[in-house]
């Protein structure tokens, strides 16, 4: 299946389907980038100092969790998943050529055998008739 059609399968083959697919791909390639990552870990940074003057440990817990590691932790989980997908597109890539080849001499391998017993079954035919 094309990519196309997995897009149209999820989000329809209307305008706006086609719309929310745009927007979906847009926001995913921008914000799964490292600059996002460091852009967002600069962002998080800017409150780090607030969360560490309240001396309170939920507030300081709540800014790791919820905001360092909520803004960070994204981008960077769709930089990998990039790379992954790369890697298995790459794979899969490989594999075809792997398969397209083998199927080539498998049918070569079978149009030879064919010949060979076309001849034998020919050298048979006249062993028995002489």
């Amino acid at each position: 299946m094309l990519s196309r059609d997995v897009h149209v399968k999820i989000h329809g083959a209307s305008v706006i389907g086609r719309f929310n697919t745009w927007l979906a791909l847009g926001i995913t390639k921008s914000v799964g980038t490292m600059w996002v990552a460091y852009l967002f870990a600069a962002i998080a940074l800017i409150s780090l100092p607030a969360a560490l003057g309240s001396g309170e440990e939920i507030v300081i817990v709540s800014w790791i969790a919820q905001t360092f590691l909520q803004l960070v932790i994204l981008p960077i989980i769709i930089v990998g998943q990039n790379v992954i997908q790369a890697a298995n597109d790459a794979r899969a890539e490989a594999d075809h050529e792997t398969l397209t080849a083998v199927h080539r001499l498998t049918v070569e391998v079978h149009g030879i055998n064919e010949a060979q017993s076309l001849i034998l079954n020919e050298l048979r035919r006249r062993q028995t008739s002489h």
